[in-house]
């Protein structure tokens, strides 16, 4: 993409690689897991030329959800900052996870900005169709937006859901508009799941953007279960998801909720002293005017890590891979001290890690499943019942393990919580409050066969 001179030949390059990634989901409908604060995830793609794209993610906010991530594949040029904010809301018979949140997608290697040419991006929400009664089916709708402000370029792209009558499932239509003029350049037809087109409104000519029916997915590649960290996504959550593809939704919840009530047990502890937890991996974005990201403040947190994209592509994978172990057989960076000071208990915090639970090497599927099936542009009505169940799977922590505790900068944390809370008189400790979220029945539910 980022060697494409023809500035609207680019942008249309990214509307086809935005379109490109939807297909790909795992199979059938089950309750999603939480992810934790603190809790990060890591991995890798390596492409046909010998390079490789880089990907570090972590969950920066519990209350409400948020999860920071970054790509960089310093070869091609390419960056991706973005925090994801997941909004749950109910709708009847659906349920539906309103994907708040925004990225940017930059070339480095062009553009008048210093961090380069810059792409504003949006996500879809996602529907889950007959949680209380039919077949349970996964959704995509509403409109997202792909702009690039500089050359003045916007993409409006419609997911479209089906309606009670008629319609059929997984079809998009969209324009891709000039914003200085206004002018509609080409129209999207089609669907996510299979052929979508784009049509030149000049010419007329109509041709094919991409066809997911026929694309290899590429699925990222992760470091052995034994070199993770025990709040990576895949170890932590390994019992639970045993539990899962065992089909013993008992043990799967006694095991999910271990973990989150040890996350709402420190939380209180933070509380309790006015402490605020900051993120390991990212920081606060600096929008202000002449800050490092000014006009992104909707980004909240970026990569703590200096990238400057005049660096050599060498130098900067360098620099990438002393953030955060990604490759197999990395040890582990040193670890920074986590910043805390003293704040009202009502202080803010930070985004969620991307669960990508997988083995070694392959980072497949997660717990959120969806349709089984192939995917398929037919009318529902043609369309065959089926089953879900494949999950991924991650490292369980040691035996009698604090979940909350053994990351080292976690740990180091919490024995400066502990040794703050002892040095208060008894009189003068702060009442303890009861942390009420996450108090619903948690039942993994599978999408009828």
């Amino acid at each position: 993409m980022p060697k494409i001179e023809d500035p609207v030949e680019r942008f249309v390059s990214v509307i086809k690689f935005y379109l490109s990634g939807w297909h790909i989901r795992p199979p059938g409908v089950k309750k999603p897991l939480n992810p934790i604060l603190g809790e990060t995830f890591t991995c890798y793609w390596e492409y046909p030329d010998n390079t490789r794209g880089y990907y570090i993610s972590e969950q920066t906010s519990h209350h409400p959800p948020k999860s920071s991530y970054f790509f960089m594949a310093p070869e091609h040029h390419i960056r991706v900052d973005g925090t994801l904010k997941p909004r749950s809301k109910f709708l009847g018979n659906s349920a539906a996870s309103m994907m708040e949140g925004i990225s940017y997608l930059r070339f480095t290697n062009r553009g008048k900005s210093k961090g380069g040419e810059k792409y504003i991006l949006t996500q879809p929400n996602m529907y889950a169709r007959g949680i209380l009664f039919g077949k349970m089916k996964y959704e995509l709708g509403d409109h997202s937006f792909v702009r690039c402000p500089e050359n003045g370029l916007a993409a409006d792209i419609e997911f479209k859901t089906k309606g009670w009558v008629g319609g059929t499932y997984n079809a998009i239509g969209g324009v891709i508009k000039n914003e200085k003029t206004g002018e509609t350049l080409f129209e999207l037809s089609g669907f996510w799941s299979g052929e979508m087109t784009i049509k030149d409104i000049k010419t007329g000519q109509k041709k094919v953007l991409f066809d997911a029916t026929h694309a290899k997915h590429a699925p990222p590649l992760s470091r052995p279960i034994e070199e993770q960290g025990e709040r990576e996504s895949q170890r932590l959550w390994r019992s639970t998801v045993q539990a899962v593809h065992a089909r013993d939704h008992e043990v799967a919840t006694t095991e999910k909720a271990k973990i989150e009530d040890r996350q709402r047990e420190e939380a209180k502890r933070r509380e309790e002293l006015g402490v605020e937890w900051k993120p390991k991996l990212f920081r606060r974005v600096d929008s202000r005017p002449g800050g490092a990201e000014e006009g992104e403040e909707d980004l909240e947190w970026i990569i703590n890590a200096n990238l400057d994209p005049k660096a050599s592509p060498q130098e900067l994978v360098e620099k990438i891979l002393s953030i955060a172990p990604i490759l197999p057989g990395q040890g582990a960076p040193t670890q920074r001290e986590p910043q805390h000071q003293s704040q009202p208990a009502t202080t803010s915090q930070p985004p969620a890690a991307q669960k990508n639970a997988g083995e070694h090497l392959q980072a497949s599927g997660n717990l959120i499943d969806f349709d089984s099936r192939p995917p398929s542009t037919a009318p529902p009505e043609s369309y065959p019942n089926q089953a879900a169940s494949n999950h991924q799977q991650s490292v369980p922590p040691r035996n009698g393990a604090n979940l909350m505790d053994d990351d080292e900068h976690l740990s180091n944390q919490v024995s400066k919580l502990k040794m703050h809370e002892a040095m208060v008189p008894e009189g003068q400790k702060p009442l303890k409050r009861t942390d009420t979220d996450t108090s619903e029945v948690d039942v993994f539910v599978d999408a009828e066969g």
